[in-house]
């Protein structure tokens, strides 16, 4: 497990919180409650206070998770995925949001079922070192990918500005109208509400549910 657990989860707190940010997303917006800093016996609250999508950073931590509530969550992996961790976090999850390499291209093609489906990430900003898909390469490395993009997925420079967030965001939804995809997953606990008005369909919230 991470550092920095949080402990002591409300679920009439994450409750208020969760349908805070369901009335200003909408109907057609999923809200993804990221668990990376949730420990296994404190998922509970969540699922109490009516949290269903989850996501997961880590597979060692996935897999504790599941275990412990087999049926309480649909999962998605939006950390960093390792080629050699594919096959295991295949069956775990919905999406996997962090596809951006091609040795995690091979490992989908030889174990991913027919009809999986997952995201792209984008290195929107072009940041040095960071990972995700450089946008001059998302057409070839699209084309590549031997399962269905379903969507992409973007992590903007870190700022204390969230309106900062908005032209990576923008850039993000024009890749995706122009790649033909639908789903953008896009904004965290920092930027949601402008990632919402840039057209996220999936917003990944943390504190802002658990605060």
């Amino acid at each position: 497990m991470p550092r920095g657990l949080i402990h002591g989860l409300e679920a009439d707190r994450i409750r208020a919180n969760l349908e805070r940010a369901r009335d200003r997303a909408g109907a057609d917006v999923e809200i993804l409650a990221a668990a990376k800093y949730v420990p296994v016996e404190e998922m509970g609250a969540l699922a109490e206070a009516g949290v269903r999508l989850a996501g997961e950073n880590r597979l060692q931590d996935l897999e504790a998770k599941r275990e412990r509530w087999p049926d309480a969550f649909t999962w998605d992996f939006i950390g960093n995925v390792q080629s050699r961790k594919v096959k295991s976090i295949l069956p775990l999850v919905r999406l996997i949001h962090s596809v951006a390499t091609d040795s995690v291209l091979e490992q989908l093609g030889r174990h991913a079922s027919p009809d999986t489906e997952v995201l792209v990430e984008v290195n929107v900003a072009r940041e040095e070192g960071k990972g995700g898909v450089d946008p001059g390469d998302l057409a070839a490395f699209i084309d590549r990918c031997p399962v269905r993009v379903g969507g992409l997925m973007t992590m903007p420079p870190f700022t204390q500005d969230p309106e900062s967030s908005r032209p990576h965001f923008a850039r993000l939804a024009e890749l995706a109208a122009e790649h033909g995809v639908q789903r953008l997953s896009m904004g965290t606990s920092q930027d949601w509400e402008i990632a919402l008005e840039e057209g996220a369909t999936i917003i990944r919230l943390g504190t802002t549910l658990y605060a």
